[in-house]
């Protein structure tokens, strides 16, 4: 298997200036309806023995996943994306998301002129979708930074082929790419949703492996972003508080467990110093115990009714009010949390400031871009 080699600076891809000049750089025509019997590109697909990925090789990797998607049964997928080729693609990735922090800071866009930042929702295996959304709103570039917010897979027919394409854009701009982690990304979600039957059906004797190694990818994946210092990203949104108070704590040298119940201590909100230290290598975030953070920010959803409460109905994560939204942005000189889920409820509890714009398009991203 081939060793991660150093991804190509960024620099190197030519900076898009508007959607349409994007997908005439970028070349990628995989967004249009391929229906020939005969495959657009050489298959099956190969790894770069200099284990490098190149703007080419996504193009081809595109094609032929929507080739494949459109003119195969699924059990064909192995025909065009050997084993070896998934694995390659996936350790590499893995180690990328493994080194980055819970929460990924996102700052080179304020030194770049034109830059413009694409805060992308639930994908969940729409394969196709995806590519058109590249195409539309421009292909991660030099001054182009993309931040997809999670739920890559179930539901969707193609979560394997989503999730994988943007993982091969993760590994050649992993500066401009960034793939965030979503309650869909556990193995409880994906046992229950569909992921787990679509790999069997796909790879089959197989399926096993590759199921097991996608949940690996998953445990990898940060858990929120901060982008230009002032845009708090997350597939659910805010969290709770862990500190322990003093008074909770067990005494003496035989036993300095904690001997608190979370429940029994009124919940304020987290900080950075928190979220940062959670621990997120989770198969799933656990519902109860002290590690809450990881699941109060994958699935917690906002209210319109004041307060912090737990959420009751998912069994799992927070419900958080107006009020607690325009705390958290105050406590951490932050301006904006958008949730894609619900975008109309965060966005009434602040005032969107005048030095970023903002565009919710049709096809699920946010567009946020200096003026």
């Amino acid at each position: 298997m081939s060793s991660a080699s150093s991804p190509p600076d960024p620099k190197s891809i030519p900076a898009q200036n508007s959607p349409d000049e994007a997908a005439t750089t970028a070349c990628c025509s995989s967004s249009s309806t391929i229906t020939s019997s005969s495959p657009p590109v050489d298959i099956p697909l190969s790894w770069p023995s200099d284990a490098k990925l190149t703007l080419d090789w996504i193009r081809h990797f595109s094609s032929a996943l929507d080739w494949s998607s459109r003119n195969l049964p699924p059990s064909d997928l192995p025909s065009v994306l050997p084993v070896s080729v998934f694995d390659s693609l996936v350790l590499t990735a893995s180690k990328i998301l493994h080194k980055e922090p819970n929460c990924v800071k996102i700052d080179d866009c304020l030194s770049l002129p034109d830059s413009a930042v694409l805060v992308v929702g639930d994908v969940h295996g729409q394969l196709h979708d995806l590519l058109f959304l590249l195409q539309d709103a421009g292909f991660p570039s030099h001054n182009r930074f993309f931040v997809f917010n999670g739920d890559y897979v179930d539901r969707g027919a193609w979560g394997l082929e989503t999730f994988l394409l943007l993982l091969a854009w993760k590994v050649f701009l992993p500066q401009r790419v960034y793939l965030l982690r979503g309650n869909h990304e556990s193995k409880y979600c994906t046992s229950v949703y569909g992921f787990e039957k679509e790999v069997l059906a796909k790879y089959g004797d197989k399926g096993k492996h590759v199921y097991r190694k996608c949940l690996g990818c998953f445990e990898g994946l940060p858990l929120a972003s901060v982008i230009a210092g002032h845009v708090y990203t997350a597939h659910g949104g805010l969290f709770r508080s862990v500190a322990i108070p003093q008074s909770k704590r067990s005494k003496g040298k035989k036993n300095r467990r904690i001997i608190l119940d979370p429940g029994a201590v009124p919940l304020t909100l987290g900080s950075f110093q928190e979220l940062s230290t959670a621990r997120r290598s989770v198969l799933d975030p656990p519902w109860e115990g002290l590690n809450l953070i990881p699941g109060d920010v994958l699935w917690s959803d906002p209210t319109m009714r004041p307060g912090l409460s737990p959420n009751k109905e998912r069994g799992i994560g927070l419900l958080w009010g107006p009020d607690c939204t325009e705390e958290f942005l105050k406590k951490f000189h932050l301006k904006v949390v958008p949730c894609l889920d619900f975008l109309l409820s965060c966005c009434s509890c602040f005032t969107i400031p005048i030095n970023f714009g903002m565009l919710l398009d049709d096809f699920g991203y946010l567009f946020l871009f200096q003026f």
